[in-house]
């Protein structure tokens, strides 16, 4: 069997190595609790210096369920290998997610998820989607994304010439939520339904999270109040169904499909209308099970990762105030100052495939039916890809990060996200002269998403 360079054995759970001096010290990996005080980049660089894939244990912990251990890739090469190949290392066989399904039917179901398919049937939802954005409806959100910054602004801002406020809720997660409306062809005043929502999938290791219910029902569309029927409740403790489960968001489910019936009757411009209407090569239209799993997977997804990348690039920018005078001495730096903050912070922190074949990656040696787990956060890190990686640099190029993920399931809404963060931070350099950190950062308690909770500014307008 092969031996890695710290003296690992790599052909399974039985791990030893004088690079980490107790087993336990792999379980900030995946504790959710570590990230509250932020990523263990020390422990992650150390592990990447000597290894290309390692496996972990999962061992039982206050907010985590033992597992059957995982295989972590941590270097770039390695992880774009196994990101590139799905026929070797499989979305559908186990699902994307670290923590394995509850149950077979919830497998069953989450598989119609563009996200956790595999070749053909990915290849065929994934064409549907594409033709969907069509070059006039992109145009059509790229003004509108313009048009949410300028109102944002304009709504955190007021009248006032100086101020505080927390930057998270109030200049960052309503950008992902008006354009994902814009997307979906939603209402717009139900578009909070989708902050809650993936409160609710996202956060829901996070006691603040994952019983998130900040929604106004008062202005709700008929589509939401009859959705929100459905809405689970806390049990005596606090807790909420798994939301990983059909079972979880009947909610979401329920207002997913009145709005595919709704558009049916009566299309409207936006990409869902039109991707309701497109027709496959063998005559065949998308099913409400597929619009199901593909509304779930905008409205969370689309919103989450959003959501906590631009915080995340608002304080790379207070950490580095020298980088925030670049960009107002030269905003035509901004595409590449977007592109490092995707680096820096790397809102999705990994993903999972699982082996389908018994495979070798690195020196590791993969057994069929392994879950191995690729790290974006730290193969945006990798010292042999990127030059002082640990720095914060917007004039870094090239810069192959993955943070939108690689291969047959690179992220559709790249192009839109990095328009988003554009609108936003620009907007943000036309109209302040000074930002400043105003307080302690709270982080998410999530182990997948890195994610900010509360990021208190103190701001002076121009």
């Amino acid at each position: 069997m092969p031996v890695g360079a710290s003296g690992i054995i790599l052909n399974g759970p039985v791990l030893e190595t004088a690079l980490i001096d107790k087993p336990s010290a792999l379980e900030a990996i995946y504790d959710p609790l570590q990230y509250e005080t932020g990523v263990p980049f020390e422990l992650l660089d150390r592990l990447r210096s000597e290894n290309a894939v390692l496996w972990v244990d999962e061992h039982a912990l206050p907010n985590w369920p033992a597992g059957k251990g995982f295989w972590l890739v941590l270097r770039h090469r390695e992880v774009g290998q196994v990101l590139k190949n799905p026929r070797v290392f499989s979305s559908a066989l186990g699902a994307t997610q670290l923590l394995d399904p509850p149950s077979g039917e919830d497998l069953r179901y989450v598989r119609k998820m563009l996200l956790n398919m595999d070749p053909p049937r990915h290849t065929r939802l994934r064409r549907l989607l594409q033709n969907s954005f069509t070059s006039r409806a992109i145009k059509k959100l790229e003004a509108g994304i313009h048009d949410h910054a300028r109102s944002i602004f304009d709504r955190a801002l007021q009248q006032d010439d100086e101020g505080e406020c927390d930057f998270a809720s109030s200049m960052a997660a309503d950008m992902p939520l008006l354009s994902l409306a814009d997307i979906l062809g939603m209402p717009q005043e139900d578009r909070y339904l989708m902050y809650d929502w993936a409160n609710r999938v996202i956060g829901f290791q996070d006691p603040d999270y994952k019983v998130s219910d900040s929604f106004d029902q008062s202005c709700a569309s008929d589509i939401a109040r009859e959705a929100l029927k459905l809405r689970p409740q806390p049990d005596a403790q606090g807790n909420m169904p798994n939301p990983r489960a059909k079972s979880g968001m009947p909610d979401l489910y329920r207002y997913a499909r009145l709005l595919a019936e709704h558009k049916r009757q009566s299309p409207g411009e936006d990409v869902m209308s039109i991707l309701l209407a497109q027709v496959d090569e063998e005559g065949g239209q998308l099913t409400i099970e597929e619009f199901e799993n593909m509304f779930w997977l905008f409205s969370v997804a689309g919103n989450e990762t959003l959501r906590n990348g631009i915080p995340g690039g608002m304080l790379a920018l207070l950490q580095h105030p020298q980088a925030m005078q670049q960009l107002r001495s030269d905003p035509g730096l901004l595409p590449l100052a977007v592109e490092e903050m995707l680096r820096w912070w790397t809102p999705v922190m990994i993903f999972r495939r699982t082996a389908a074949q018994d495979t070798q990656l690195g020196e590791a040696l993969i057994r069929a039916g392994d879950k191995v787990v690729v790290s974006f956060v730290s193969a945006n890190r990798d010292e042999e890809v990127f030059d002082n990686p640990a720095q914060f640099d917007i004039k870094r190029s090239p810069n192959p990060h993955y943070s939108f993920g690689y291969g047959p399931h690179f992220c559709l809404g790249a192009q839109l996200a990095r328009t988003q963060m554009q609108a936003i931070f620009g907007e943000l350099l036309r109209r302040l002269d000074h930002i400043e950190l105003a307080g302690e950062v709270r982080y998410l308690r999530s182990n997948f998403q890195r994610g900010v909770k509360y990021l208190p500014i103190r701001w002076r307008r121009k």
